[in-house]
């Protein structure tokens, strides 16, 4: 016969979809089933069982829109099934699943009638294991609707409870007992390794001709009448094909089981929950029968979720991680965003998810683990390093839409030099289900084959979860030495990355950060999340400062449990699709509320701690938290208020004017900066024909990720909101009113009477959809760069767009502050709340004269929450000329850790005192061991080499400098602990002391 592979492959795989699924189960029989719907949130296992249940049957509607339903189902396996060889019984569940994926529709946990977990139910892992004759199982189904469909990005009212209605959007499909034919099973688990495998291979080649003819073989040796009593012979014809070892050059694959799941994202923080243990139950019953399978899990909160909610379950997992089969990874409390949380909080998600690691199960991750994160700071080498970890994951990087990374296995320097190995898998999912699809891609992509010959794939059903199956652990064993593919091998994180670095001596360098040219509108999606979480870094810092010296000075006890425990909700709520704005709306309503608690919380404790300090007394007095002086009180301690007369508005022709004895800020009748004088250099910075403070209101109507991106092509669709209601002044506030659209604004112009800076404070009601609000600076200044703010340092980054590096960077992430630099000359621009910026060079002829820096205020995407942002908002920002770094550090720190005026007897001396202003202290806190030694955190913060002297305000009885868990270490930078301390620090070092008292 002439070979026709079209029309072979189609044979084959008319086998695969018709002939093989009914033929998997010899026999089922029905089960008797009833049902409780919970009428409100989720109920324990303990609660749902003494319910009414009702009778149901098959094809019963069930499952409103986040609702609960308990299913009792009992029967008896038959007699005639017993000893049938290569048989086993289990029980079959279609609760509805419909075509949009794992994780993301209707799910379910399965209970024995003691209350112990037996596994979960799964659009792709529908089978329940069945012991013994009786079946008397426990059934919880959550039916979480598909907000994402099939990612269309429509709007949808599914994410918010309000609206997403009260009808059952399920129908039982199936919940009866099957006899599963294991050798059917096998064969499909055989055709479906050498079917995807023919793809790959060239089909000119002997291999490709030798498989596709095995696979026809195995075609013709299975009687469709009779399927189960011809499988075997099915499968061996497909032995041969099977058995060929792979090449001597192949690629080596780990395969590490994995299941990346959203601590929220389309799914509420509540569901998160229930898919962790559903998801881990689905593990620990895979690892019964596979002896080598590792599973991977990061998120120590996901593990402390287990073991508040489920700890029979979280028992389980202790003893499989001291089995090491379950393996943490990551060290940090989430898998968070790394691009908006601060410098402390960043570090406190290594703390707190290290800590939780040690104390449960003695275990120190090294490997740091952010598959899904949208991009990377290029603080985090320093940060990963300093928390005593070794290695970096990532994924995302992948997603890049214009460059692609020329490493996958690479050593990656951050902003102080600091170098962690990092490996970057080539197989570009975190979501592997081990077809030869995605394993010769890998192999394929590596950039590094030629000197490397090793990657890492995470299999298994991620972002909603699921995790590994049994049949991607078939793919594995199928793979393992397989010719045509590379090498497959299960394994852990840490036996790939000890393998990998001892082989690749000589990485490559990727020297700082790790940008996503993608998802560019996290940075300022959901605007109030974002000020939730930066108020709450802020207080949380004010807090331990205030509270340690009340603990120093007076002996009050430290509240360290609750801060702790503060910090722990803070960190969850920077996860990567939470911090981000790219949740639906019960996300976001949920972690606004949280913050609001939360700054409640935390104020008691300051206010506690200051008036303890003080004492009882009516003296104005200002207190300041800053690591430096402002508004004339020394750092870390409180004072005497400073008296200083306010900078007021001045009629001025038809606009207004600020004199302050550095700059001159003009005013005009729209509203609109026209002015901007340096009077320490003489320099006008505005242009009037392109004033400063104004709005640009531009189209927001990405490709794709309603959300999460921002495209170029929008950038240019912008309109310039002058119109004015009024400008009025007001005391020292010149206000301005605007409308536009359905929205209205209030701009709040003010001068800072210590530093000269002009101020704009902002409230917002914004009614606008598919648009996006910034606030833009058309400056008098040729920068050639701009330096940003991150974590424990600062970032340039190329005003140009010479290469398509620099042009993907057209918006940009910073905390605090910016600087545009044009030589030695800066000019700083500060906020409160925001993360989101655009430096370009101004267009025209002239454009190069000017430079435009714009802070990105607010969105108004549709999907995934159609009400996004939508509403009241606040933002500060500030533009100070003449700025140096230090200068710039110190409007951030004004706008985001302003002294306080309070009133009491006495002044507090600070805790301690550095002697150089370019080394800053990040927090200072009681260690967390109880002993009641003090932690100080600081760091050298404008990048050049320098020396520091610390002094005590109290005994110290010894100094010793530390890791981020307060470790002893080798001393780096601490060089005289006798009486003054004195750092030798490098440029952005980060540094932990410890002052034993």
């Amino acid at each position: 016969m002439h070979r026709n592979d079209r029309l072979a492959l189609q044979r084959i795989d008319r086998l695969v979809g018709d002939r093989l699924p009914p033929a998997l189960y010899r026999e089922t029989v029905p089960l008797h089933i009833a049902a409780w719907e919970v009428p409100g949130e989720p109920v324990p296992f303990g609660d749902a069982v003494g319910q009414t249940y009702t009778p149901v049957s098959e094809g019963t509607a069930w499952g409103r829109p986040w609702g609960t339903v308990w299913f009792h189902v009992t029967g008896r396996v038959p007699a005639s099934w017993r000893g049938i060889d290569g048989t086993r019984p289990e029980m079959v569940v279609d609760l509805g699943f419909d075509g949009s994926g794992p994780g993301f529709q209707a799910e379910a946990l399965v209970f024995r009638p003691d209350g112990s977990i037996v596994k979960a139910v799964e659009p792709r892992n529908a089978f329940v294991p069945v012991d013994g004759d009786e079946i008397d199982l426990w059934i919880e189904a959550a039916g979480n609707p598909s907000v994402a469909g099939t990612f269309t990005f429509a709007a949808t009212p599914l994410g918010d409870r309000r609206t997403a209605g009260d009808d059952p959007i399920y129908r039982l499909r199936r919940m009866e007992l099957g006899l599963l034919d294991e050798t059917v099973w096998e064969l499909q688990q055989d055709i479906w390794t050498l079917r995807g495998l023919v793809d790959q291979l060239e089909p000119n080649r002997t291999r490709h001709a030798r498989v596709l003819a095995a696979l026809g073989r195995a075609v013709d040796a299975v009687d469709p009448d009779d399927v189960a009593g011809t499988a075997q012979a099915g499968r061996d014809e497909l032995r041969a094909a099977l058995s060929a070892p792979a090449s001597a050059s192949a690629h080596q694959l780990t395969a590490v089981g994995h299941a990346h799941i959203d601590s929220a994202w389309l799914w509420p923080i509540r569901e998160t929950v229930r898919k962790v243990a559903r998801t881990f139950s689905n593990v620990l019953d895979l690892m019964r029968t596979e002896d080598d399978f590792v599973f991977a899990a990061s998120s120590a909160q996901q593990y402390a979720w287990m073991k508040e909610y489920y700890p029979e379950l979280f028992e389980r997992m202790r003893d499989a991680v001291a089995a090491g089969r379950f393996a943490p990874v990551g060290g940090m409390w989430v898998e968070s965003d790394t691009n908006m949380p601060g410098s402390e909080a960043l570090a406190r998600q290594f703390v707190e998810g290290k800590r939780f690691f040690l104390e449960e199960f003695g275990i120190e991750p090294l490997e740091v683990w952010l598959p899904d994160s949208f991009g990377y700071s290029a603080a985090l080498p320093q940060i990963i390093t300093a928390a005593g970890s070794r290695w970096f994951l990532t994924q995302k990087i992948s997603w890049n839409e214009t460059n692609r990374m020329p490493h996958h296995t690479f050593l990656w320097e951050g902003i102080d030099g600091t170098r962690v190995f990092t490996h970057f898998p080539p197989v570009d999912t975190y979501n592997s289900e081990l077809s030869a699809a995605e394993l010769a891609l890998a192999e394929r992509q590596f950039a590094e084959k030629a000197d490397a010959s090793h990657s890492l794939v995470p299999f298994g059903w991620g972002d909603g979860g699921g995790g590994p199956t049994r049949e991607m652990i078939a793919a594995a064993r199928r793979t393992a030495d397989l010719e045509g593919s590379p090498r497959v091998r299960l394994g852990s994180p840490a036996q790939f990355f000890s393998e990998a670095e001892a082989e690749y001596a000589e990485p490559p360098v990727w020297s700082g950060e790790l940008y996503l040219e993608y998802h560019r509108g996290t940075y300022s999606a959901q605007a109030r999340t974002k000020r939730g979480n930066r108020r709450s870094e802020h207080l949380l810092r004010a807090a331990e400062l205030w509270a340690t010296l009340d603990t120093v000075r007076t002996g009050a006890t430290y509240p360290a449990e609750r801060l702790r425990s503060l910090w722990q909700t803070v960190l969850l709520n920077q996860f990567h699709d939470i911090l981000p704005g790219t949740s639906i709306a019960w996300v976001h309503q949920e972690a606004e509320a949280t913050y609001a608690r939360v700054a409640d919380e935390l104020q008691e404790i300051i206010d506690t701690a200051v008036r303890s300090l003080t004492g009882a007394g009516d003296r104005a007095l200002t207190a300041n938290a800053a690591p430096i002086a402002l508004a004339g009180a020394p750092a870390l301690g409180v004072s005497v208020a400073a008296s200083v007369l306010p900078v007021t508005p001045e009629r001025y022709g038809d606009g207004w004017t600020f004199r302050h004895e550095r700059f001159h800020w003009a005013i005009d009748a729209r509203g609109l900066v026209v002015g901007a004088v340096d009077l320490t250099t003489g320099r006008e910075l505005i242009d009037p024909a392109f004033p400063g403070g104004v709005l640009q209101l531009f189209r927001d109507t990405p490709r794709e990720w309603d959300a999460w991106n921002i495209d170029a092509e929008d950038g240019a669709l912008g309109t310039t909101l002058t119109d004015v209601v009024e400008v009025v002044a007001d005391g020292a506030d010149l206000v301005v009113r605007r409308r536009f659209g359905s929205s209205h604004v209030e701009q709040r112009y003010r001068v800072d009477p210590f530093s000269g800076a002009l101020e704009v404070e902002m409230h917002l009601d914004w009614r606008e959809r598919q648009k996006m609000l910034k606030i833009a600076f058309p400056l008098r200044v040729r920068a050639e760069r701009t330096e940003s703010e991150i974590q424990f340092g600062h970032l340039s980054r190329s005003v140009h767009a010479n290469t398509t590096w620099d042009a993907a960077k057209f918006e940009t992430v910073a905390h605090r502050w910016i600087r545009i630099v044009e030589g030695d000359y800066g000019v700083a621009v500060a906020n409160d709340s925001m993360y989101g910026h655009d430096v370009q060079r101004a267009p025209g002829p002239d454009g190069g004269a000017r430079t435009v820096a714009r802070v990105t205020l607010v969105r108004a995407p549709l999907f995934p929450d159609p009400e996004a942002d939508q509403g009241a908002h606040e933002f500060r920002l500030s533009v100070l000329p003449s700025a140096s770094v230090a200068a710039a550090i110190g409007e951030g720190l004004r706008l985001n850790l302003p002294p306080v005026t309070v009133h009491g007897a006495d002044e507090v001396a600070p805790l301690l005192t550095v002697s150089e202003p370019g080394v800053i202290v990040e927090a200072v806190k009681l260690a967390d061991d109880g002993s009641g030694d003090v932690v100080v955190r600081l760091y050298e913060a404008l990048g050049s080499a320098r020396t520091a002297q610390i002094e005590a305000g109290f005994p110290v009885a010894a100094v010793t400098q530390t890791d981020l868990l307060e470790r002893e270490i080798e001393p780096t930078a601490l060089r005289e602990t006798t009486g003054t301390v004195r750092l030798d620090l490098a440029p952005f070092q980060l540094v932990t002391l410890r002052l034993a008292r």
